[in-house]
């Protein structure tokens, strides 16, 4: 089953997720997508790896997620990745091609073999920014979350720490293309 989670800054969304993979019953397997640019981030690193159990495996990787989701999925594992917004920031920064690492990402969804959940930063709900590169940046994320909610067997939107569900197939409707 694929869990799409999204919403604003401090919405609560990873909270809620960490707390759906804790309670999935499978293996639990963290995809960090964050890198330490500054002390700043650092310590918000620090603090999210202090936050979750000691027994999920943790795995940093800020550019090739689909392929780890290709290494790890299985039946019994539930893969937890926190952020996709963070993943497109690295895209741009590192100057990747956004259509290849996107489509990477949905075949790897296509084909996931249990449960994935994915935590995004809604970045569509403010002022269009002024900036070229982070108008990009709004149009990348915004045309992935469409993607990923598409594909996604559960959307949730995070609102001041409450899940707002806005899709929901359940597993005996599924339906694989």
């Amino acid at each position: 089953m694929i869990h799409f989670i999204i919403g604003g800054a401090r919405s609560g969304k990873s909270s809620y997720a960490e707390n759906l993979a804790g309670n999935s019953g499978a293996e639990v397997i963290y995809i960090a997508t964050a890198q330490a640019y500054d002390d700043e981030m650092q310590e918000r690193i620090q603090q999210h790896k202090h936050q979750r159990p000691s027994q999920w495996d943790t795995f940093e990787e800020p550019i090739e997620i689909g392929n780890v989701i290709n290494d790890k999925s299985s039946p019994t594992n539930c893969l937890l990745i926190d952020c996709l917004t963070l993943w497109v920031t690295n895209l741009l920064c590192e100057n990747k091609n956004m259509a290849d690492y996107k489509q990477q990402l949905v075949d790897a969804l296509s084909n996931v073999k249990g449960d994935v959940i994915l935590v995004s930063n809604e970045t569509g709900m403010g002022v269009v920014p002024m900036g070229e590169l982070t108008r990009r940046y709004c149009d990348e994320a915004g045309w992935l979350h469409q993607e990923i909610a598409a594909l996604a067997d559960q959307v949730v939107l995070m609102v001041a720490g409450i899940p707002v569900v806005i899709k929901h197939i359940s597993s005996h409707h599924q339906h694989k293309s």
